[in-house]
């Protein structure tokens, strides 16, 4: 089985960016962390961050027919990215959405994801223990459909 994780805007400065809020473990930290995870689940994963929309679309563009589950964290564009969720579901590959803060208890603007309603599931407020409940879930998922 092969996975993609996709990271969006100024994921990459984890561990530095506001830490109270996302934590203090960096993304390679966490990436590693779930590349262990998933090689012990038998499970290939693949990383890739991007702050630019258009990257991030063509990334998922590029593993239809590569990969059998999608974990997105996809940062602010969660909340603006019509462009993101037509790719996920032009794709038509089982994702699910994560995010290190619980979304509903910040600023309104966070509260809505384009994503959310199409996603296998959805994990959030748990810090850099999101991403290993995400995989989690999306593992249960896939194995429950094989």
């Amino acid at each position: 089985m092969h996975l993609l994780l996709i990271n969006g805007p100024n994921l990459n400065l984890l561990g530095q960016r506001e830490p109270g809020v996302y934590g203090s473990m960096s993304l390679d930290a966490i990436e590693a962390d779930l590349k262990i995870i998933s090689e012990n689940e038998g499970v290939h994963l693949e990383c890739f961050q991007s702050n630019f929309e258009g990257a991030l679309v063509d990334r998922i563009h590029q593993s239809i027919g590569k990969v059998q589950g999608i974990l997105i964290n996809a940062g602010a564009y969660t909340h603006t990215s019509i462009a993101l969720r037509d790719a996920l579901l032009g794709a038509g590959i089982p994702y699910v959405e994560l995010h290190l803060s619980n979304t509903n208890s910040r600023e309104s603007f966070r509260h809505h994801s384009f994503i959310a309603d199409r996603a296998v599931g959805l994990v959030s407020g748990f810090g850099a223990m999101s991403y290993r409940l995400a995989l989690q879930g999306l593992l249960f998922h896939l194995r429950q459909i094989d």
